[in-house]
């Protein structure tokens, strides 16, 4: 039976300038907002990990995992949230394993392992809606 998944790809142009985009304009306001704690500089290689990161993830979804999971609703669903999770906790392990290299500053008290998973599940919830707002295909509609 053949799915009716088509793979995903875009011009590296596009996907440089969104996830980079995104990371100098959110690096820049966390620096900010920091008060000089964070530099800009690190703050946005911090969330260059998110950005970038979770295009990689997500491409590996739609190209590799989606074409081998049941075309059925519920098991795409599982499937993804599943791949958001594990890729969530491999980025933020990478992003702290970055900041400590970046700041020098000893390993502290750690969230669990778990939490990166579960933040990056909900920012990528709030990503597909606003994918869904602009008619794009999305996890809600069952078309992204």
């Amino acid at each position: 039976m053949t799915t009716p998944w088509q793979p995903f790809s875009e011009p590296g142009r596009n996907t440089a300038l969104r996830t980079f985009g995104i990371a100098i304009v959110v690096g820049i306001a966390l620096a900010l907002g920091s008060r000089g704690r964070i530099a800009a500089s690190t703050a946005v290689l911090l969330v260059l990990w998110f950005s970038l990161g979770g295009h990689f993830v997500e491409l590996w979804f739609l190209n590799w995992l989606r074409p081998r999971l049941p075309v059925s609703r519920g098991a795409q669903i599982a499937g993804r949230l599943g791949a958001w999770f594990v890729g969530g906790v491999a980025i933020a392990f990478g992003m702290a394993m970055t900041a400590r290299l970046l700041t020098g500053a000893p390993p502290t008290r750690q969230l669990a392992w778990w939490v990166g998973g579960l933040a990056f599940i909900g920012l990528e919830l709030v990503v597909h809606f606003l994918m869904l707002l602009r008619g794009l295909p999305s996890i809600y509609d069952g078309r992204g």
